[in-house]
This record gives structure tokens, sequence and C-alpha cells, in this order.
């Protein structure tokens, strides 16, 4: 059943990443005028998959691998040239990281739409 919905969830996520990493960008863009801010990002981080690295311990010295979240959202801090008033925002900049992250969800959207119409296609035979 994870074969069916692997590439889906897969697509999910990245366009989640997306959708939560545009809400930061225009907190920042909407913070431009506020003295001190230090504009932020989001990254993310993805852990290997069991399937793509097994791991085993052959020896009781041998260090467990860990398990961890498939993904994570991570916000940080952008370390940029403040300007007068000490705030770090480039609105031009972040306007086109706005741009860029709109695209990028759209694009993950669509390629969501595809699979589902895909399954909708094998299940319905139409």
């Amino acid at each position: 059943m994870s074969d069916l919905w692997g590439k889906t969830d897969a697509i999910s996520e990245t366009a989640a990443y997306y959708l939560e990493r545009s809400k930061v960008i225009q907190s920042n863009i909407a913070n431009a005028d506020t003295p001190g801010y230090t504009p932020k990002d989001l990254k993310f981080e993805k852990c290997l998959d069991d399937q793509t690295l097994k791991l085993k311990t052959t020896d009781p010295k041998h260090i467990e691998p860990k398990s961890c979240d498939k993904s994570k959202f991570k916000v940080v801090e952008l370390n940029k040239i403040a300007g007068y008033d000490k705030n770090r925002v480039n609105v031009d900049e972040e306007l086109g990281k706005l741009a860029e992250t709109a695209i990028m969800y759209k694009t993950m959207v669509q390629s969501l739409h595809a699979e589902l119409t895909k399954l909708k296609i094998s299940i319905t035979g139409r």
C-alpha cells in the first residue's frame, strides 16, 4: 500500500514545505519596516529512508541507527547586513524568493493532481 501512495506523500510533503516557506517570507516582507528585525527562512531537512540506507549492527559496540521524523521544517534567521535602522530585510530579495516559492508550490500541486488523476483512472478505468 505504501508503494501506491509513496509518490503522492512525497509530493504533498514538499508542497507543505513551500506553503510554510511562503508564510515565513510573507512575515519577512510584513516586518520590512520593523527596526532590528532579522529575516527568517524555512529549511527542509529530510532524513534518509530506512529503505535507502540499511544499517546493520554486527557488533555489540555498534551504535543503533536512530529514527527521526521523515521531514522537519526548521526556521532559521538569516545573517545579512543591517541597514541604518538595524533591519536586515531586503524587500526585493524577499519578493523574488516569494515568487520562486509560489511557482514551486503550484508545480507541486499540479504534480499531486496528476498523480491522483492516474490513481483515479487506474481505479475507475476512465
